[in-house]
């Protein structure tokens, strides 16, 4: 069972959300809360597999919430669902510590399908912030963290940095998912980072840099 928390100032969109998951096999809201504020003062009376948040809420904006929250739970993981879809928001929201990041005018199905993917250990993303992030990823040959990998590993961070899902990696480059698994784990290590965002946050700082 997929336990959830949902933190967002909307209440119709909340009633939603909880009507949605609590209807799908596997998912259970266990908690619901207006804003960070909230959230922070009671989710840890809670067992929480993965909290829902938004950003623009009032008292507590969501980036400083899951950023609060994250030291305390980190374990959970933290999904956005908001309406910004600016490159500082983005960002600043994987930094925090969200694996995932989702529009609000993402289908039902497509959340439900993303939350079993982030339960799973994937960070998923709408497609326009997706787009976003590939963006952000485009660099020169230069980048010296790019140099730590090997041609297998950079082809398979660009598939993640395009929202491909681990299987659908596979199929792409003909090997089994476990293999893509390791190769990320390796990922991971070389680069120093916990999830895909974080790869593309260092990528991107080097960049400026």
């Amino acid at each position: 069972m997929i336990r959830v928390a949902i933190v967002d100032d909307s209440d119709s969109l909340r009633a939603h959300l909880k009507i949605l998951l609590n209807n799908t096999p596997g998912f259970n809201v266990v908690a619901d809360y207006l804003n960070g504020v909230q959230a922070i003062a009671d989710i840890h009376r809670h067992e929480i597999d993965i909290v829902l948040m938004d950003i623009g809420m009032p008292g507590l904006n969501g980036i400083d919430a899951v950023s609060i929250l994250k030291d305390k739970m980190p374990q959970t993981q933290f999904m956005m669902i908001t309406v910004h879809d600016d490159d500082e928001n983005i960002f600043n929201a994987l930094k925090s510590g969200a694996s995932g990041y989702l529009l609000k005018n993402t289908t039902d199905d497509k959340i439900v399908e993303f939350l079993k993917e982030l339960q799973l250990g994937g960070s998923p993303m709408s497609a326009e912030i997706a787009r976003r992030v590939v963006a952000s990823f485009r660099q020169p040959d230069t980048n010296e963290d790019l140099d730590l990998l090997t041609n297998r590993e950079r082809e398979i961070v660009e598939l993640l940095c395009k929202n491909y899902a681990y299987k659908e990696i596979a199929d792409q480059l003909y090997i089994s998912r476990e293999t893509v698994k390791k190769h990320i784990k390796n990922i991971y290590e070389k680069l120093h980072v916990q999830n895909k965002f974080e790869v593309i946050q260092k990528l991107k700082s080097n960049i400026k840099n």
